[in-house]
């Protein structure tokens, strides 16, 4: 039998944390490991599956477009993503798209993107607000934006200034945005790795005044939160905001990487030939697929399903904290994108990790304790309710 953890820890270098299942294909919400067992994804490749695993619409779109060509160069039109962009703008900002692979990657583009608006238009300003524990990639442009030291670390910095301020508290972005003269706010509507917390929609909807009121731009990064997860197409939506700029990746290449900004009247003519780039997005396969998702979300009606199965979801973690209060704590999030807080050590949620791993339920663990929930939105009342009875099973066995 081949030792596949072994030979990972060979032959790749040791930057994620894995758990010891090797996966031989994907079907519907479940991943099948090399020895046949099956296990419920409740993880959707950290908010990418949002259709759950070989989706037919997916499917039919990766064999029509691999059949047509699978690369060119973005010194031709890309009909694929000519469409994805139209429609993207008509659901969310008028505006102009700009493709990247990655959720990081748009990051790098939003900064560029912003750096350039301040030069001719921000009038001194200059940086960003961010939230504390926020998150927004791994690059050295985006970590500068992500406020979480273990990630951040020591690594060198680019010169813009960052702001941090505590999220919820409005007191403190007004102080901020009075001394500072930030060019931008960039905030996700819920912060995912930071523990599933959401911007109270008042909280959002002041950000959205003091920009308008200060002249700033407002940049909501919808890498996770978007494409569906939360009960809308993007989580914005649900405060009534009109974004300067958006960041998407994560769900929407169906699987593929995929990902970009959708810029805003501001900021929609300011890239110009040469101010950026990127050899491989659009990919045209990527963005096939991208149609398909929104086919099947917005014109199938997935979009409306997944919201009624949050519910059941929702209803059914509220019951069971009530059965546990002592272990389960605040449950924060909306839609499809649940963190279940706990009282629990942090080896003890990673136990708990692995023994619902052993159960066949794929569940992820953020900030040490937070049991981070992202289903797909195909989730079904019946995984939902075996998924619980082992979670209860679980849970009883820690406070016995």
């Amino acid at each position: 039998m081949t030792d596949w953890l072994e030979l990972d820890r060979r032959y790749l270098m040791p930057t994620y944390h894995r758990l010891p299942i090797a996966i031989a294909r994907g079907k519907g919400n479940y991943l099948y490991d090399t020895e046949g067992k099956s296990y419920l994804d409740l993880f959707t490749g950290l908010a990418v599956n949002i259709l759950g695993h070989s989706h037919p619409a997916l499917l039919k779109a990766l064999h029509e477009q691999g059949d047509r060509f699978l690369h060119i160069s973005n010194k031709f039109l890309n009909p694929p993503a000519i469409r994805l962009a139209e429609r993207l703008t008509t659901h969310s900002i008028e505006g102009k798209v700009f493709f990247v692979n990655s959720g990081a990657e748009a990051t790098e583009a939003a900064v560029k993107l912003v750096h350039k608006w301040a030069g001719k238009h921000g009038d001194g300003k200059n940086g960003f607000v961010v939230m504390k524990k926020s998150f927004h990639g791994r690059t050295l442009g985006a970590v500068r934006l992500t406020r979480q030291p273990g990630v951040y670390q020591d690594f060198p910095q680019p010169d813009f200034p960052v702001y941090e301020v505590e999220p919820n508290r409005i007191e403190e972005l007004h102080q901020i945005c009075a001394e500072e003269k930030p060019a931008a706010l960039l905030a996700e509507p819920i912060l995912g790795s930071g523990g599933v917390q959401p911007l109270d929609l008042s909280y959002l909807q002041e950000m959205a005044r003091l920009c308008r009121e200060q002249g700033m731009l407002l940049i909501m990064d919808e890498i996770q939160t978007g494409v569906g997860r939360t009960g809308t197409l993007f989580a914005y939506q649900q405060a009534g905001l009109k974004p300067d700029l958006i960041l998407f990746a994560k769900g929407v290449g169906g699987g593929l990487p995929l990902g970009g900004i959708i810029a805003g009247d501001r900021l929609k003519d300011l890239f110009q030939p040469g101010d950026h780039g990127t050899t491989f997005a659009p990919s045209p396969l990527s963005a096939a697929l991208g149609n398909a998702v929104l086919d099947v979300l917005l014109d199938q009606g997935q979009l409306e399903q997944g919201r009624k199965n949050a519910q059941t979801l929702w209803q059914q973690l509220k019951e069971l904290r009530n059965r546990f209060p002592a272990v389960i704590g605040d449950i924060r999030g909306r839609g499809m994108m649940i963190g279940v807080d706990t009282t629990l050590t942090p080896e003890q949620a990673a136990k708990l990790q692995l023994d619902l791993t052993t159960d066949g339920v794929l569940v992820d663990i953020t900030q040490q304790t937070v049991i981070r929930l992202l289903p797909p939105l195909t989730l079904t009342p019946e995984e939902i309710e075996g998924f619980m009875q082992k979670l209860q099973s679980r849970l009883q066995q820690i406070l016995s």
